[in-house]
């Protein structure tokens, strides 16, 4: 069987992009990790397929992607749509912030994450 999540070969790729996040990703980690948000444990740069994607909760099956002013250019917003697509074809959720809604109300940010993983609770989803 192929193994689709965190290949081996994505490993350098993974460490790289750990070690050079941007801020609104920082900001995001910080309010995640060790379960502050939804009582969930979520992991950061995550390799799905070919993908690798900013944060991932398994329990939840659930997707969090951090968009910045460079996923508005065309080949970008190719990529994310494709990428967007693959990992909801494995049945998985993805919900997308801004890096302006990050940095200027991460509040808000984590009580959308809560509600969803609520949402998700409710339907047997973890």
């Amino acid at each position: 069987m192929t193994q689709i999540f965190n290949k081996r070969s994505q490993i350098i790729k993974r460490k790289l992009l750990r070690r050079n996040t941007s801020l609104p990703e920082n900001i995001l980690w910080q309010a995640l990790r060790n379960r502050k948000a939804s009582g969930q444990k979520f992991k950061r740069q995550f390799s799905i397929g070919r993908y690798v994607v900013d944060f991932y909760c398994p329990e939840l099956q659930l997707v969090l992607e951090i968009d910045g002013s460079y996923h508005a250019e065309k080949s970008t917003k190719d990529y994310d749509s494709e990428k967007h697509r693959f990992v909801e074809s494995l049945g998985l959720s993805c919900l997308h912030f801004k890096n302006k809604d990050v940095e200027k109300n991460i509040n808000s940010v984590i009580d959308k994450i809560n509600s969803f993983s609520l949402s998700l609770r409710r339907r047997g989803r973890a």
